[in-house]
């Protein structure tokens, strides 16, 4: 059996560590964007108890993140977005360049790990609860020099082959004054993507009911567009109650449910397939400091791990790798007095919240080994992605590819290792 050392091919600084050579598979790439150590700490006490266990806890694999940028100590969805698709260092404000550069990929190719997928013909499937032109997913088959070239983005996803594409965004596949299902599209160039989508071959779904009654074992390629924008209102809890909005949108499928049906239809490529899948709300919903909504987002992350770790146990030549590339808002868990309000003046040292924001009531845990709930406080550093404990986790195939420090050009050349096995320079 061929001996690679690590520094050779994974460009990990870890001196004349050595592995056995790995097999080539199928990847699932995972992204609660914006979580680190503490919103899976909170995410647990609150859904599992404190001596409970979820199912990010399961995988076996572990390793601490480092995510800064090329310019910047901490990252940026479409910097670190890009990171993941490329395996290079890239500047932070980046989307699927090096700011406004082409870029080489780690393997030499000048194409993402994803484009470079499809051209091995393998199935690849494109999962967001975000609009379909956020970087998580999206750069991994576009490239633009702004991310705020959302219609040009959109246009890049829908004709890059994708198989599956799920995500919202209507607003940007249809042109200004088009009625579609969740609203008036905003496309400037008269470009309608829906029907550019169906002539290409696409069965587009609009709801969760729609996607759920899909014949999966006779359908090819998807196209779910689930809201307007997102498919979770991203504003602080106060002013959802206000306008009367949920977190999450009731006519959209969940990660979990999204994650399932797409892996049932790539898994049928005979050549296999590459997933990117994208919690954003886990991101997006702390960023504007909602507790309650971030703790939703949290458990809807856990039940697609769950749902993919189900998957490799049927499908073991199948490797997950999951990571963030930031952390959202410096989550911490705060112990407080009592299951009554929080007091957002003299506990925790930072900005505190319960259930309904500042000086709301208390969360309680679920009950630990002993039956006891605990109540808590959510606080915040601040209202931006931070650095953070991040980490990287692995299951099925290639799982032990993990070291024990994973830069984020790391998380690139493990998935490209297991699709290709190609060594690096």
């Amino acid at each position: 059996m061929k001996i690679i050392t690590y520094a050779a091919c994974f460009g990990l600084a870890l001196g004349a560590s050595t592995v056995a050579a790995q097999d080539t598979g199928n990847v699932i790439f995972f992204h609660p964007d914006g979580t680190g150590l503490n919103h899976w700490t909170a995410a647990r006490m609150h859904i599992a108890g404190p001596d409970g266990q979820l199912n990010w806890d399961r995988l076996p694999g572990i390793g601490v993140y480092t995510g800064h940028m090329a310019d910047q100590v901490t990252g940026t969805s479409h910097g670190g977005a890009t990171v993941h698709a490329y395996g290079v260092k890239v500047q932070a404000d980046s989307f699927g360049m090096n700011g406004t550069e082409e870029i080489t990929a780690a393997s030499g190719q000048r194409m993402s790990i994803g484009q470079e997928a499809l051209q091995a013909g393998k199935a690849v499937a494109l999962v967001q609860t975000g609009h379909i032109a956020e970087p998580g997913t999206a750069v991994f088959v576009a490239s633009s020099e702004s991310r705020r070239n959302t219609q040009d983005i959109a246009e890049q996803v829908i004709t890059s082959g994708a198989q599956v594409i799920m995500a919202g965004g209507e607003r940007f596949l249809l042109p200004e004054g088009t009625q579609g299902r969740h609203g008036a599209g905003e496309r400037q160039d008269g470009v309608n993507l829906i029907e550019r989508a169906e002539e290409l071959g696409y069965t587009v779904v609009y709801t969760r009911d729609e996607l759920m009654a899909l014949d999966v074992d006779n359908t090819d390629m998807v196209l779910g567009v689930f809201a307007h924008n997102h498919t979770f209102n991203d504003q602080e809890w106060i002013r959802n109650t206000i306008d009367g909005l949920p977190t999450y949108l009731e006519t959209a499928p969940t990660i979990a449910e999204m994650t399932d049906i797409a892996l049932q239809i790539v898994s049928r490529d005979e050549d296999g397939f590459f997933a990117v899948i994208e919690e954003e709300g886990t991101d997006n919903i702390p960023n504007n400091m909602n507790a309650a909504g971030t703790l939703e987002a949290l458990a809807r992350a856990d039940q697609a791990t769950g749902v993919i770790l189900d998957f490799i146990g049927q499908n073991q030549d199948t490797m997950l790798v999951m990571a963030a590339d930031s952390d959202a808002s410096g989550l911490q868990v705060v112990a407080t007095d009592g299951p009554g309000m929080v007091d957002a003046t003299t506990r925790g040292g930072g900005i505190l919240h319960g259930q309904q924001g500042p000086f709301g009531d208390a969360f309680m845990t679920a009950p630990d080994a002993n039956g006891v709930k605990h109540p808590f406080g959510i606080a915040w550093a601040g209202s931006n992605d931070m650095a953070g404990g991040i980490l990287v986790r692995t299951a099925g195939l290639n799982s032990d590819l993990v070291e024990p420090l994973m830069d984020s050009t790391d998380v690139y050349r493990i998935m490209h290792r297991t699709l290709f096995n190609v060594p690096m320079q």
